[in-house]
């Protein structure tokens, strides 16, 4: 009797035998749920419809026994965030002793059997082994062994991961074809958005962010060029300052943590004002203040592969973009943004902008809404959820969810848990699943 085929739909994971008992999805991640609402938080939050997600930050640094702390986010995700005496940053080696058993105790008393384990940083490679997954997925968001302080080791983990991964995505086209060849089922899929969030006619400007917003601005003239995202090494901040300094009566506004280089390396002028860190709420509220929208990323070895999320939700704002010629932005989002590679050409694309007429506004608009339309965060994660299905089968594990912190204690064996039946892989091919 010929077997029937899988079905893929988003649909069907619902429909399957014991719908309460949904499949476990492990996340270990270099990036913290509480940090910058980025492309972590988005899908998952997204995925949690159809798994159960756990989102396993880096340890931090805690005198005493070490435990693991557990939080409710953003759709019924489970963050847990691991307390360790151990100094050494990230998934580092010497951390493994600890994370080990608290990890293993953690999947024994939740009952997680066989659960799917997803991975943004190669260095939590060792950490899945005694996890038994059905599958190993990899996000590549970032080419992190670019990155400043990079692991020296992070280069080998990426390539053990890839050869052990089921399944690997990437954020953007750039970072597709620096992996292509290395994995036979590895799929594009680049940066989505959130239009809703930032479509200009639903922001309450009563709301607490609105009014925050218009306090920040207050008595600052226009116009207002603006950037939001993480401020580091990936920013030109000379670019920056060139763009204050030539046009002295523009005011250029900051906004996000600065992290890995010295905050007093930062241009001081009149007419920049760093804002710090903002919630992902007031986004919205603080660029409908501004005129345009910077992406000013320096061209850099921690660049090369980057594809900011910031590009679609500067252009779901309705904002126009000026931007270094980034290779994915370029690619990507470039019949809508403003290429410039110097502070003259930034001033002379932002003078364009601020100067379009009515109607070459409406031509630009409807240009930048079809990219935003074409690419959103619940389309990527209905991809990724379809992927998915391939690895979940009909046996779906168990999941207990406890309320309280858990602290360490001697592994115990878990009861009634099942071997799903090995299901057929139904996708083996690299094709992105985004176009390009």
């Amino acid at each position: 009797m010929q077997t029937p085929p899988l079905d893929l739909s988003i649909e069907s994971l619902t429909a399957l035998p014991g719908r309460q008992q949904r499949v476990p999805l492990i996340v270990f991640s270099h990036l913290r749920w509480g940090f910058v609402f980025q492309r972590p938080q988005h899908v998952l939050s997204r995925l949690s419809r159809h798994f159960d997600v756990y989102f396993i930050e880096e340890p931090i640094f805690a005198e005493g026994p070490p435990t693991l702390m557990r939080s409710t986010q953003q759709g019924g995700v489970q963050v847990v965030t691991p307390r360790s005496p151990v100094r050494a940053p990230g998934f580092h080696d010497d951390q493994m002793a600890v994370l080990k058993p608290l990890i293993e105790d953690f999947v024994v008393a939740q009952r997680l059997a066989e659960p799917l384990v997803w991975l943004y940083t190669p260095m939590a490679l060792s950490l899945i082994a005694d996890l038994e997954p059905r599958a190993v997925v990899y996000d590549c968001m970032d080419d992190l062994a670019s990155f400043k302080f990079a692991p020296p080791e992070l280069v080998a983990r990426e390539a053990a991961l890839m050869a052990q991964a089921d399944v690997v995505f990437t954020g953007g086209p750039s970072l597709y074809e620096s992996r292509r060849g290395r994995h036979s089922n590895l799929h594009c899929l680049p940066s989505a958005v959130d239009a809703e969030h930032f479509t200009p006619s639903r922001l309450d400007a009563t709301s607490a962010e609105g009014v925050a917003a218009a306090a920040l601005h207050r008595g600052m003239p226009h116009p207002r060029l603006g950037f939001f995202g993480v401020i580091d090494e990936r920013l030109d901040l000379e670019l920056v300052a060139g763009i204050a300094d030539q046009r002295p009566g523009w005011h250029i506004v900051m906004v996000g943590p600065v992290v890995k280089i010295d905050p007093a390396t930062l241009p001081q002028r009149p007419n920049i004002l760093w804002a710090g860190m903002q919630r992902y709420e007031a986004l919205p509220h603080l660029m409908s203040h501004w005129d345009v929208c910077l992406l000013p990323f320096a061209l850099n070895e921690a660049t090369r592969f980057i594809s900011p999320t910031k590009t679609l939700e500067y252009l779901a704002g309705g904002k126009p973009v000026v931007s270094t010629p980034i290779k994915d932005v370029v690619s990507l989002y470039g019949s809508a943004v403003h290429i410039a590679a110097t502070a003259d050409e930034f001033v002379a694309a932002a003078e364009t902008a601020l100067a379009e007429t009515p109607q070459a506004r409406v031509d630009w608009r409807t240009r930048a809404q079809a990219l935003v339309d074409g690419c959103t965060w619940d389309g990527t994660a209905d991809a990724m959820a379809e992927l998915l299905l391939a690895y979940v089968g009909t046996a779906l594990a168990p999941c207990i969810v406890l309320d309280e912190p858990l602290a360490t204690a001697k592994p115990r064996e878990a009861e009634g848990l099942t071997k799903a039946a090995p299901v057929e892989r139904a996708v083996r091919s690299e094709r992105p699943l985004a176009a390009m």
